[in-house]
């Protein structure tokens, strides 16, 4: 019924939107680029450069902040604008959610290259300095578009920590991404008040629930023969845990994995978190589909309707991943927000 939507590596993208709070609008959300428009602020060298970035094995050396940006996948141009660094951004592609709303008509200002991910040629056209990729498939070596292949014609690229191999995805990992951008890019002050207000974002929903018992979730991404599930090393085990909650499927040594309808029935998880994003049937689909399963009748989530609707991009290593904690939260322990 749903397939699986997407090929992202070991993700599949996107969502719908998380709207920010106002917290963000004073770190560069909706807010004028502090750059400026003129090309003296674009072009001037702040202090502390060079910068040597190694990401993901691909060491780079930026003599100055890049000027011409091009972002595939959302969540790597919300950061950016997150940043108030609009102005250097010259071409975004793979819109496949809401934009969040304090960034909409920035967002919209800037041309979009492709539905999908465009072609290497395609984003040669924009005549980028620097190319920043969301997931895995942003450098697809059979599509062309790889990082070699970027280098070769002089344009630097970073592809979000998400996708380096690492084991185990923490919010930690946020925070450094957020750094990493504002160094490159000569902004280190924005980033690391960005930082900090997402930082008190989490652990303010997190006190909210940290005496209450821990109540246990299933991730319902899509599938219907099976599950295709968060696992123990996705960003989206730990959201539910700093919101009171344990992902059932911990245990699964994979950001994301399947598993049998029978397992979820004998793990009775007391809440169902949704995945909600683009290609992967709407939400309500997904509900009556779950509900509509005489197997799962049973399982306390279903019986009692409890289900808590989480974009997808808000389990990621993005601006969104801190806000997802309180929504979360919210959905498992709503006693504690009265």
């Amino acid at each position: 019924m749903f397939p699986h939507a997407r090929t992202r590596g070991l993700l599949r993208a996107a969502a719908t939107a998380v709207a920010l709070s106002s917290v963000l609008l004073t770190t560069g959300c909706g807010s004028s680029d502090d750059d400026g428009g003129d090309a003296k602020a674009t072009t001037a060298v702040p202090a502390g450069f060079p910068v040597t970035i190694d990401n993901c094995g691909v060491k780079t050396t930026y003599d100055k902040p890049p000027s011409r940006v091009v972002t595939i996948h959302q969540h790597p141009a919300e950061l950016m604008l997150a940043l108030g660094l609009k102005t250097r951004m010259v071409g975004t592609a793979y819109p496949d959610s809401a934009v969040l709303p304090e960034l909409k008509k920035e967002y919209e200002a800037i041309p979009e290259l492709a539905e999908r991910e465009p072609s290497f040629e395609k984003i040669l056209d924009a005549e980028p300095d620097f190319v920043y990729g969301g997931y895995g498939s942003a450098f697809a070596e059979k599509e062309g578009r790889s990082r070699k292949a970027f280098a070769g014609a002089g344009i630097d690229t970073y592809l979000n920590r998400e996708y380096c191999g690492k084991k185990q995805v923490t919010m930690k990992d946020t925070y450094d991404e957020i750094r990493t951008i504002g160094k490159i890019f000569g902004v280190p002050d924005r980033a690391d008040k960005l930082v900090a207000d997402l930082q008190s974002r989490v652990g303010k929903a997190a006190a909210e629930v940290e005496d209450e018992p821990g109540v246990s979730v299933f991730v319902y991404d899509s599938g219907d023969k099976s599950a295709f599930t968060a696992g123990g090393k996705s960003l989206g085990t730990e959201l539910i845990r700093l919101a009171g909650g344990k992902n059932v499927f911990a245990d699964l040594d994979d950001v994301f994995g399947d598993v049998s309808w029978e397992q979820v029935v004998e793990r009775k998880p007391e809440v169902i978190a949704v995945y909600d994003y683009a290609g992967a049937g709407s939400v309500e689909a997904k509900k009556k589909f779950l509900l509509s399963q005489p197997a799962l009748a049973d399982v306390p989530a279903v019986r009692n309707k409890r289900f808590v609707v989480l974009p997808l991009t808000a389990t990621l290593v993005g601006i969104r991943s801190a806000y997802a904690v309180e929504d979360l939260a919210r959905g498992l322990h709503p006693e504690s927000f009265r």
